[in-house]
Order: C-alpha cells, then sequence, then structure tokens
C-alpha cells in the first residue's frame, strides 16, 4: 500500500503536464538539497553502483535516536532531485519504517522508469539500498 507522504510527491508531480515539465522541477528539488558538509563525503558514503557521484550519511535524530535524518549530494543535476526526494522522505524515520518505505511505489507514480536510462534506473535503486543499509547499521 503505497503511503500518504508518496501519494503527496506523486501528485505534486501530476501538477506538470509533461516530463520536460518535471524534470525541471525534479532538477529543482535537488537545487535545495541542503549542501552536504565535505567531511562527509567519504567513501564509506558513496553509492558505488551510481554512474553518478552520490553520497549518503546518516544521523541519529538527538531528540529521538532511532529515528534518522540523512544528508545527500550528487553531481548530476537529475539525480541530486532523485536524492533530495529519497532525503526527504527517508529523514525522521526509524530503520523498520525506511525498510517498510515502499520507493519503488514512489518511482512507478513519478514514471521515472520510462525517463531514466536503465543505468540510471539500476542507480537509482542503489540509492535506496544505500540509504537501508545505513539505517540497519543504526538499528
Amino acid at each position: 500500500m503505497m503511503s500518504d507522504e508518496i501519494k503527496a510527491v506523486i501528485e505534486d508531480f501530476e501538477l506538470f503536464d509533461d516530463w520536460d515539465q518535471r524534470y525541471q522541477y525534479l532538477v529543482e528539488i535537488g537545487e535545495r538539497l541542503p549542501a552536504m558538509p565535505t567531511a562527509e563525503k567519504t567513501e564509506d558514503n558513496r553509492v558505488k553502483e551510481c554512474m553518478s557521484l552520490v553520497h549518503l550519511a546518516p544521523h541519529p535524530d538527538a531528540a529521538s535516536p532511532p529515528r534518522l535524518h540523512f544528508t545527500g549530494d550528487c553531481d548530476t543535476a537529475i539525480i541530486k532531485g532523485v536524492v533530495a526526494l529519497l532525503v526527504q522522505l527517508y529523514s525522521g524515520k526509524t530503520a523498520a519504517q525506511i525498510e517498510a518505505t515502499d520507493a519503488e511505489a514512489l518511482f512507478e507514480g513519478l514514471h521515472l522508469e520510462e525517463h531514466l536510462s536503465p543505468n540510471r534506473h539500476v542507480g537509482v535503486y542503489a540509492i535506496v539500498e544505500k540509504l537501508r543499509r545505513q539505517a540497519q547499521a543504526f538499528a
């Protein structure tokens, strides 16, 4: 079952008439992603399966330590937008909630598989797996 959070993201994208407008919106979301500290751009935080240079770092929530927040960055505009969506979607959740979050429903709802190359498609799923592995390491 698709979460209300994922439905809301999909509905935002459905306000745009065509893929070019959705693409531009995704790029803008990436541009609004807070800068990731250079010290966090380590080999351990890198998503090695991505063609793009992607980094993700988990941070325990000081007020509620089982919950995590993520920082991320990417060197390509479109994938940086995907990173920003996923950082937003997974931050504030526990490892179990992260595991239960259906990123596939998000990607299908946004029709990403129709608009990304097969290699980028593999990379997007690798980003999700990296977030999940990082969350499990904190659990």
